[in-house]
């Protein structure tokens, strides 16, 4: 397929849905426990799904900032302080931008460390996912059954023009509550509009100091090194600047905060679940924005109950067939160094972080080159 095409078809729709197990638990929790208005969540990430599927035709990736959602759900912050870390962090990446840091760390970045750290988002993934595969409305064995169905349904459908896997188990999970009765009275047709939501100056530093600091260099490691290597693999006709990411995540996170909008970023393991369900062009945001907008302006007062009895396991199953795609990615290494330093800069990812795991994999990567280069008398 050539790039820079709009398709809308079922396969799209349900590419768009690929990354719904790592969207689904923290949507949940910033509207249920951190109490963010439902209409702008989902109408602000639905204009910029729109937005980037418009500008880019491809599917590019858009989700939850996972450091500060993860510490604003765990602290039960009050939305406000949301939209100052979120305003905080958009400002950042206009001025991080400006500096050309991401094409100084795209040129000494070997692509052996970008997919050590693909293959760490990949075991957090699936770690992530086996844990839901015993959520859901029946026993523990039945949520599994559940599970170990929808991975069947996967490996049967991944490929079928007409009934995609992603799209078939958006409709089961939503059938099993239904016929279950959990839906009832919960449907609920009511207009509203986003709120106008300025974030005050105090919110923008207390909200950077707790969690924005924390959530910079996972979004340079993933959303900008790593997702920009995806987008290569996935679409080498239509590369997207490492640096272009970072002033998407500036403009998107100088906007959204005002409108309701959570912090908001690109990722590698976004991108890898839409494609492995079946989205190949811009076509895909478009639909999954217009879907957020409709949800968000007439629907935004029964979302919080149709999600949070959405069967789990089938978003764990979801995810770990994310997880394997974007292991896989890694087959492409060749070499003892290079294997060594994908396995020190997962390892380190995986039991730290992010940011340190770049750091010690270059480290490894670059030291293993001169002590080659002085063995052989370089």
């Amino acid at each position: 397929m050539k790039g820079g095409e709009f398709r809308f078809n079922a396969r799209e729709l349900a590419g768009s849905m690929g990354d719904f197990g790592t969207l689904l638990p923290l949507a949940i929790g910033y509207i249920m426990v951190v109490g963010m208005n439902p209409a702008g969540f989902l109408v602000v990430m639905g204009l910029t799904n729109i937005a980037l599927g418009l500008t880019y035709r491809i599917p590019m990736p858009l989700q939850p900032k996972k450091v500060v959602a993860a510490v604003a759900i765990s602290q039960g912050w009050r939305p406000g302080l949301v939209y100052g870390a979120g305003l905080g962090l958009g400002i950042s990446w206009l001025l991080l931008s400006a500096t050309g840091l991401v094409d100084r760390l795209m040129k000494v970045t070997p692509s052996c460390v970008i997919r050590g750290m693909q293959v760490a988002l990949a075991i957090l993934l699936g770690r992530s996912s086996v844990g839901m595969f015993s959520q859901g409305p029946f026993d523990s064995l039945g949520n599994w059954g559940l599970g170990l169905g929808a991975l069947a349904t996967i490996l049967l459908l991944r490929n079928n023009r007409y009934a995609p896997a992603a799209l078939v188990l958006v409709v089961v999970g939503v059938l099993i509550p239904w016929l279950r009765g959990e839906l009832s009275g919960v449907v609920r047709f009511d207009f509203e509009l986003p709120p106008f939501t300025p974030p005050s100056w105090s919110d923008v530093g207390k909200g950077m100091v707790l969690a924005g600091l924390a959530q910079m260099p996972l979004t340079l490691t993933n959303a900008c090194l790593s997702c920009g290597a995806l987008i290569r693999d996935y679409f080498p006709e239509r590369p997207v600047p490492e640096r272009r990411l970072l002033v998407n995540q500036g403009i998107m996170n100088t906007v959204a905060p005002f409108f309701g909008g959570m912090p908001m970023c690109h990722g590698a393991g976004g991108l890898a679940g839409q494609y492995t369900f079946g989205a190949r062009t811009g076509g895909a945001p478009i639909m999954e924005g217009m879907l957020e907008i409709g949800l968000g302006l007439f629907l935004s007062q029964s979302i919080v109950d149709i999600f949070s009895v959405f069967p789990m396991a089938i978003v764990g199953a979801m995810l770990l067939v994310v997880s394997f795609s974007l292991a896989w990615l890694a087959r492409d290494v060749k070499g003892n160094l290079e294997w060594t330093a994908v396995g020190v800069t997962a390892a380190m990812s995986v039991a730290t972080n992010m940011a340190l795991g770049f750091v010690t994999g270059l480290l490894l990567y670059y030291f293993g080159k001169r002590l080659a280069l002085g063995r052989s008398g370089g």
